[in-house]
């Protein structure tokens, strides 16, 4: 997706070889332009897989997952990090590390928003070890639905986790994938496999 792409070369800031900071338009102030176009490109990936929800989690899939969302007209379910007095019982949970974070949380969603006849979509901001992808998958099997596939904002190939996802047979779709961090400049993977058929 040469937006997005063009979007993380400009805003996006490099701050070691494992991290970037894009919280100019995806992470904490939203760029709804962007994310309208990444909504549509989410849609349009998965229009023909059946999907009846998305599911994601607090905070950074929501913006993504509310507008693939509209697009392909179901509802967005995003799973708490934190419990709170409306969402104490009937639960399905998993645990997820946090890469960005160094901690772990237990995610949750109410069972009553999720079930064994629902196609869900997965949406995340980031996918660097997949814990999160892994996590919103555990709840998605816990209700015994289908997990039509994953789809991630940005991915950082240099990781495991996509690699990791796709072996286990999950369909990952990801808008732009980074094959570098190094030295303070964003390298994506179709820029590599064009330097090198040169």
């Amino acid at each position: 997706m040469e937006l997005l792409q063009k979007k993380i070369k400009e805003d996006g800031i490099v701050l070691s070889d494992t991290v970037l900071k894009v919280d100019s338009f995806l992470n904490h102030q939203i760029d709804p332009q962007i994310m309208y176009e990444i909504g549509k490109e989410f849609a349009s990936r998965f229009r023909e897989a059946g999907i009846t929800k998305i599911l994601t989690i607090e905070s950074s899939g929501i913006a993504p997952s509310v507008m693939a969302g509209l697009e392909l007209n179901v509802p967005v379910i995003f799973a708490r990090k934190r419990k709170s007095l409306t969402l104490i019982n009937e639960l399905y949970t998993s645990t997820v590390y946090s890469f960005t974070k160094q901690e772990s949380n237990e995610i949750s969603i109410s069972k009553k928003y999720l079930n064994e006849e629902d196609c869900v979509l997965v949406i995340d901001d980031f996918l660097a070890n997949g814990q999160a992808a892994i996590g919103l998958a555990d709840i998605v099997k816990q209700a015994n639905a289908e997990i039509a596939g994953i789809g991630i904002v940005i991915e950082k190939g240099f990781q495991d986790g996509g690699k990791n996802l796709r072996k286990e047979g999950y369909r990952v779709e990801s808008l732009a994938i980074i094959d570098s961090l190094e030295n303070g400049e964003v390298t994506f993977t179709q820029d590599k496999a064009e330097e090198l058929g040169r």
